[in-house]
């Protein structure tokens, strides 16, 4: 059984959390994990070195259009990262996603 597996960031834990919540609330997502990372990019032809929060969704793969829609619209960032991958998971998990969302 395959389950979406998406990956974004947000510059704080506040905006992280409100994130996880509507995705939740919304039944966009099963579960929503958050961790802090420490990020080192270009932009805008400099280096940047920032703390952010890395969001990591699981959802049902049928939701990724919608999922990429809505992280566009409610993400902080200009060029929001959105990656995503589907996997194979356990059954146990798999059967209470689907039951979740």
């Amino acid at each position: 059984m395959e389950v979406l597996v998406m990956i974004t960031t947000e510059s704080s834990k506040t905006n992280a959390l409100r994130i996880a919540k509507l995705l939740i609330k919304n039944k966009l997502a099963a579960c929503v994990s958050i961790k802090q990372i420490f990020s080192i990019y270009e932009w805008d032809d400099d280096i940047e070195e920032t703390k952010e929060f890395e969001i990591t969704i699981k959802s049902k793969p049928e939701f990724k259009d919608y999922l990429i829609e809505f992280l566009h619209k409610i993400s902080t960032y200009d060029v929001p990262q959105i990656i995503y991958k589907k996997y194979y998971c356990e059954m146990n998990y798999y059967d209470w996603l689907i039951k979740t969302i």
